[in-house]
């Protein structure tokens, strides 16, 4: 059997590739081993590993044999040759295409070719193998291997009914790391000790308050947040958000991506320390200083990045309402709500008929003009403009906390 494929890049060359400044001579990346060991020299002496290594980035992120199967006494490379082949071939294309993203066109095979690749990505990691491996309740790595097969899709529809941001650190010094778990997910309630991000796991993707973080490039990072959570920042941040069954189908609406986010250094030093601390064991970065985030942020403040609100898209660049119509060619119409229900399920538009969520949106619209001013923190194609109109800036002031505009003053 040919040894081609057995050298396997859990985090593609590729995409590591575009962590490295254009600048650059060498194909080289700092390499941090979070977990380094010992070894003894001749007379026996133990001695701490070097945590950091200069390494070039065929020989990072990647293990032998990571891919191969087994059936009887034979071995198989096709899952890398084939497989991954093609999900990292269309994923390539899609990652510039979002990293680039500026609202003048709306390619649905890129978006299908992301997520696709997405999904595989947070699954086909060390860490994603040992999360899969415990969910499946095997040892075997062939088992896990057709398990990721079969689960592939698993993270599709939550992902496509969140508010994208892209977000954008070309104002900062700091530069965005990796991991080698590349597909992120913070919770502010789930902090690094709980009992939600233990050994392999993560806080779930469908809790509320759950965000993924994807770094596309060193300036650009996609952050995908749950549309509950976003309407109603004030929920416990563990209640799953509304309809979060994974396996159906799901609409995006590409309207509604978010984008001229600008971070600043200490953002962007918070993100990087959010992706070191998911991190199984490596972390990756063209600047060694930035592996080491934790010089400016500080574990303990793990819920109030941001004052809690880090990650958040705008609001003010989110409608109410969300429901889709599409109608075919024999005359029949398919309905969903913003939660991807169907009109036949109980709580179909549930949000919409209580109102709840309504106030609630408002009244985080308010809180973040009187937090952040007119300016926006992440806008839609019809949100071009730097700010928020003089009189639309004073409506969003004139929200109460309870989300309901105050009366004038006679």
């Amino acid at each position: 059997m040919s040894s081609d494929y057995r050298h396997n890049h859990y985090v593609p060359v590729w995409y590591q590739k575009r962590f490295l400044p254009a600048t650059t001579a060498t194909n080289e990346l700092f390499y941090l081993d979070l977990k380094p060991g010992t070894f003894r020299d001749p007379r026996g002496y133990e001695h701490r590993r070097r945590a950091v290594k200069r390494t070039g980035i065929r020989n990072s992120f990647a293990q032998d044999d990571l891919y191969t199967t087994h059936f009887g006494g034979h071995e198989s490379t096709e899952l890398e040759q084939l497989f991954f082949g093609t999900i990292d071939s269309r994923g390539r294309h899609a990652v510039e295409y979002f990293s680039t993203y500026n609202h003048q066109s709306a390619d649905g095979a890129q978006l299908d070719s992301l997520i696709a690749y997405m999904c595989v990505q947070k699954l086909r990691t060390p860490k994603g193998l040992g999360w899969l491996a415990q969910q499946a309740g095997t040892t075997n790595s062939d088992d896990t291997l057709k398990t990721m097969l079969r689960f592939q899709q698993l993270f599709a529809a939550i992902w496509a009914e969140c508010i994208w941001l892209i977000a954008d650190a070309s104002n900062s010094a700091t530069k965005f790391i990796i991991s080698d778990h590349p597909i992120t997910v913070y919770n502010r309630r789930c902090g690094p000790r709980s009992s939600w991000c233990r050994g392999y796991n993560d806080a779930d993707i469908a809790y509320s308050a759950t965000h993924t973080i994807f770094p596309l490039s060193l300036d650009k990072v996609l952050l995908l947040t749950n549309l509950t959570w976003v309407r109603d920042p004030y929920q416990h941040e563990t209640v799953p958000r509304p309809n979060p069954d994974p396996w159906r189908a799901a609409m995006f609406n590409v309207m509604a991506i978010q984008s001229q986010r600008h971070l600043t250094e200490l953002e962007v030093e918070q993100i990087n320390f959010i992706i070191k601390n998911r991190a199984l064991r490596y972390v990756g970065a063209a600047d060694e200083e930035w592996l080491y985030p934790e010089r400016q942020v500080s574990k303990d403040d793990w819920s109030g990045y941001g004052d809690g609100y880090l990650l958040m898209p705008d609001p003010r660049a989110v409608n109410f309402g969300g429901e889709i119509f599409i109608g075919h060619r024999d005359g029949t119409v398919s309905h969903f709500d913003a939660y991807g229900r169907r009109p036949w399920q109980k709580d179909y538009d549930k949000e919409g008929r209580v109102n709840t969520e309504f106030r609630t949106l408002h009244r985080f619209k308010g809180e973040c003009a009187r937090r952040y001013g007119p300016y926006r923190r992440g806008r839609r194609w019809e949100d071009r403009e730097d700010r928020d109109s003089d009189e639309m800036h004073q409506y969003y002031l004139s929200l109460d906390p309870r989300g309901k505009k105050q009366r004038r003053q006679q």
